[in-house]
């Protein structure tokens, strides 16, 4: 995580981490571990942020310092990619089950972030959008000018999209103005920088290599697409979004190394090492929309190209730790940030193994609503270290294979829990790194992004995902890469006070709220947006024996346009007083859609209704799952 050539510990390079009681001990009940640990994580990461916070003395208001180390290593700083992470967690807690203590956590934050993108730093001014790239900030809001990895240009698309995230919240439930007049103009300012700076290079999430980095070209590309939606929905202009995502996706597919099978983490700027990297396998839970599928352009968990990643990246620790000795294929191990790495002696990173294991819940969770899973020659390897013998294909869910994967990868994923579980002390407490030959806790302590991984991973376990972030363009990648930026704009926001009682549209629930020293308290649930809702569509057609009416329109699911790939609909509630089609999709909530009604004759020939095409936008209300449209063919 931090800029290791600046950094020097000489005889600390391997610091155990004091004040941690408890013993290390080994935990074989993973459901059970999680139950004891959730309370203390989010009481722990709550700590970290000011101004209430119980480590957070001195911290400015919706400030998040790293950790509350102060020496070897100092990490009372509020690093802005630590704190958007962190924050994208807790908005998924909130919108899970409402909660008044972390509602007021999170407008702190947003509040405290429209002061801090006017801070003027060593990465540049405001004026310019430049030193929205600072890396970090002294915990007071002030600007850190010690020498530093700079700029990281991961920071404000990571912001972004937490803001995006409780603005979705917000116009769910009824709060569009707030969305609208608070929160936008700080997402606007972090879009106008991702717009005007993506093509350029920074340093990496670790602070220490200076190129284009895999995480943050995805954390950029996602940030655009989301901020382009929220333009649209509250009626504001995004400059350069829609047209600038496309070219970030396009250069994303850059980092494949396809004759090796994983991501290059960073490339443009020298020798970086093998590229194996957890900086990839972060990228991929960091990105994960279930709406997108198993895409390997946008490197989804359960895509072939993430899948052969993970092994080969997990792989690349599997010798070189000594709490790894003797772990087979197939066996969870402890997981660092790379194999070359030497910060405090090149240790295995809490956050990085719990991630390897979200990654695997993340590809469980979309196989199972799809009902398969597809083994290709990319991915076969994965699939082999846990199921020696199987072949490429795609296995439906009624075949034992389907079933023995699944099996096979919840037992795996659980096994990376398992080990974060074993070397963390029976306090609770998480910090950054373990010792790789004992387990031993090291460099700072009680890790604000390290709690963050551990919840994330415990609601992916349980298969709670967040608020989606794709659209139908998403993972559609140009033929051609153009490095396309636009200049940017900025205006810092002024609207920076929140209307009290934004309680959910269905009344706020009974439960006590959590303060920022208090374990979590049960709460009831908050009215959560669809993800997807099933839309049924009647076509009124009369139709001769061997024609098929078909559904084709402009996103992926609808065969964007291309008529084989058409939807069929059918005929089995067809009269000849009622000559209706039906059928039923299951499309993005929130997503607007054009669509059209044609007619295949049984040698292919295809006849189209009249123009125009049809428009629809599926509903996104809290607790929709179902709609219906009705439509008569357009002769």
């Amino acid at each position: 995580m931090r800029f290791s050539s600046i950094l020097s510990f000489g005889g600390l390079a391997i610091q155990s981490v004091s004040g941690l009681p408890g013993t290390l001990e080994k935990r074989v009940n993973v459901d059970q571990w999680i139950q004891q640990e959730l309370p203390i994580a989010r009481a722990q990461l709550l700590c970290n942020i000011g101004p209430n916070g119980c480590n957070s003395a001195g911290v400015a208001s919706g400030l998040v310092i790293a950790s509350p180390s102060k020496s070897d290593p100092d990490y009372f700083f509020h690093w802005t990619r630590d704190a958007g992470l962190v924050f994208k967690a807790i908005i998924d807690l909130f919108v899970e089950n409402y909660d008044a203590g972390l509602q007021q956590n999170i407008q702190n934050f947003i509040v405290g972030q429209a002061k801090l993108q006017t801070v003027n730093n060593p990465s540049g001014s405001f004026s310019s959008g430049a030193g929205l790239g600072e890396a970090k900030y002294l915990a007071n809001g002030a600007q850190f000018t010690g020498d530093w990895g700079r700029p990281q240009r991961d920071g404000p698309a990571l912001r972004a999209i937490a803001l995006i995230k409780y603005s979705k919240w917000l116009i769910a439930n009824g709060y569009t103005s707030t969305a609208n007049t608070v929160v936008w103009p700080i997402i606007r300012n972090d879009l106008a920088y991702v717009t005007q700076y993506w093509n350029q290079t920074g340093f990496d999430l670790w602070e220490e290599v200076q190129g284009s980095s895999f995480f943050t070209i995805a954390s950029q590309h996602r940030s655009l697409v989301e901020g382009a939606a929220l333009a649209q929905q509250l009626g504001q202009t995004c400059n350069g979004c829609a047209g600038i995502a496309p070219q970030i996706l396009c250069f994303q597919q850059r980092f494949w190394n396809p004759s090796q099978g994983y991501v290059i983490s960073n490339i443009n700027g020298g020798s970086y090492r093998n590229g194996k990297d957890a900086n990839s396998i972060l990228t991929s839970i960091h990105n994960f929309d279930p709406v997108l599928g198993c895409d390997a352009s946008t490197f989804q968990p359960c895509s072939d190209r993430a899948l052969s990643n993970h092994k080969v990246v997990t792989d690349s620790f599997r010798s070189i730790y000594g709490i790894n000795n003797g772990k087979g294929q197939g066996q969870a191990v402890a997981v660092g940030r790379y194999p070359e790495d030497s910060y405090y002696g090149g240790q295995p990173w809490y956050l990085n193994t719990f991630a390897a294991a979200e990654q695997l819940y993340d590809a469980i969770y979309v196989w199972k609503r799809s009902s398969s899973i597809s083994v290709t020659s990319v991915s076969l390897p994965f699939f082999q270290a846990l199921i020696p013998g199987i072949s490429t294909g795609t296995y439906a869910s009624t075949s034992s294979t389907y079933t023995s994967i699944l099996s096979a990868v919840k037992a795996y994923a659980d096994g990376y829990v398992d080990v974060a579980a074993t070397y963390i002390p029976g306090s609770g407490n998480i910090a950054e790194q373990y010792n790789r030959n004992t387990g031993q806790p090291l460099s700072a302590r009680d890790l604000t992004w390290s709690y963050a991984s551990f919840l994330t991973v415990a609601q992916r376990r349980r298969e709670v995902v967040g608020l989606g972030w794709a659209n139908s363009a998403a993972s559609v990648v140009p033929n051609t890469c153009f490095a396309t930026s636009v200049q940017g704009s900025y205006t810092s926001a002024t609207a920076t006070s929140f209307p009290a009682n934004q309680t959910p549209a269905t009344g706020a629930p009974t439960g006590t709220a959590t303060t920022a020293t208090a374990p979590a308290a049960t709460t009831t649930a908050a009215c959560v947006p669809p993800v997807n809702v099933d839309i049924t569509f009647n076509a009124r057609v009369v139709t001769q024996f061997g024609q098929t009416v078909k559904i084709v329109g402009n996103i992926p699911q609808l065969g964007n346009w291309n008529t084989a790939n058409a939807i069929s609909l059918s005929a089995s509630q067809y009269t000849s007083s009622n000559p209706v089609w039906s059928g039923t999709l299951s499309l993005p909530a929130g997503q607007a859609i054009q669509y059209k009604y044609i007619n295949v004759a049984s040698n292919g020939a295809v006849t189209w209704e009249r123009d125009p095409n049809r428009s629809y936008s599926i509903p996104s209300a809290c607790g929709t799952t179902s709609a219906t449209r009705t439509d008569s063919w357009q002769a």
